[in-house]
């Protein structure tokens, strides 16, 4: 395996790879999990090569947000991705990915304004930035992306789709804790009592879908249902809708692939999971 720094030498070893076959990606911000390494395990079965990049945007990072404090181990992130296979670690300098002079940005209309784009303006603009980047320097046929992350999954499938890319994003499920608490680097943050309380996102969303297995129909009834679980749990809820998996907007009624989207705070920790109704 190979660690690679800067934009050039990604770039020709890129090139080089192209003429060996198909090329996976996966794009991470490092201080790994099964989560990721999931991903990692898909593109090297699926591939003759697999790239990971390893990179704390601060793009994404609200003025208020955890940036500084963001977990990084970069030594054990590494050894992860050389047992399982990864050929080359990309991971740029902030300095190189935005120069000073740096002013060009990309934008998703309408999906990034909802949900965690209220709550975290900027946000995807910065997501998508950086993956655009990211995809015209390593050029991959493929792009491996948890479902944890959903409204960020049709984003970025929707940008690479406007924009003709050749990249196509290979969606790979979510990967949860025995538990049920869905893998996310941000857990670490939780103390022993905040962890059991996190649980209550998991419980929720199971507790929707069967409602919905048992005929309940009504959006609004799944997410009060939905919502007391948190509550009862001491969550602060940022929000809860149930989508249309494709437009992300809400609906009034509830169908089998219809997604219920949902943001909570346990503490100081923001935390996301999704789960679709059946």
């Amino acid at each position: 395996m190979q660690l690679i720094e800067s934009i050039p030498a990604m770039k020709e070893v890129s090139h080089r790879l192209q003429s060996a076959g198909s090329l996976g990606f996966v794009p991470t911000m490092g201080y790994l999990h099964e989560g990721h390494l999931s991903l990692v395990d898909t593109s090297v079965k699926e591939n003759p090569h697999t790239v990971a990049s390893i990179f704390v945007n601060p793009a994404q990072f609200g003025k208020n947000e955890d940036l500084s404090t963001y977990p990084r181990d970069l030594e054990r992130d590494l050894k992860h991705l050389q047992a399982r296979g990864v050929d080359y670690v990309f991971y740029p300098q902030a300095s190189d990915i935005y120069p000073e002079d740096y002013g060009t940005w990309v934008d998703v209309d309408k999906l990034g304004d909802l949900h965690c784009g209220k709550s975290r303006p900027g946000h995807f603009r910065g997501v998508t930035t950086i993956v655009l980047k990211l995809v015209n320097i390593i050029m991959p046929g493929f792009m491996y992306m948890g479902a944890k992350d959903f409204q960020q999954l049709v984003i970025l499938q929707k940008m690479l789709q406007d924009l003709n890319l050749d990249t196509q994003i290979v969606p790979c499920p979510i990967v949860r804790e025995d538990d049920g608490l869905a893998m996310s680097s941000r857990n670490t943050y939780l103390d022993k009592d905040e962890r059991k309380r996190a649980l209550c996102l998991s419980q929720a969303l199971a507790h929707s879908q069967q409602l919905f297995k048992d005929g309940v129909r009504d959006s609004r009834q799944l997410i009060k249902a939905a919502a007391e679980i948190i509550n009862k749990a001491g969550g602060q809820i940022d929000y809860i809708e149930c989508v249309h998996p494709q437009s992300l907007l809400p609906v009034e009624v509830a169908e089998a692939d219809t997604r219920m989207l949902m943001a909570v705070y346990i503490g100081r920790t923001r935390l996301i999971d999704n789960a679709p109704m059946a």
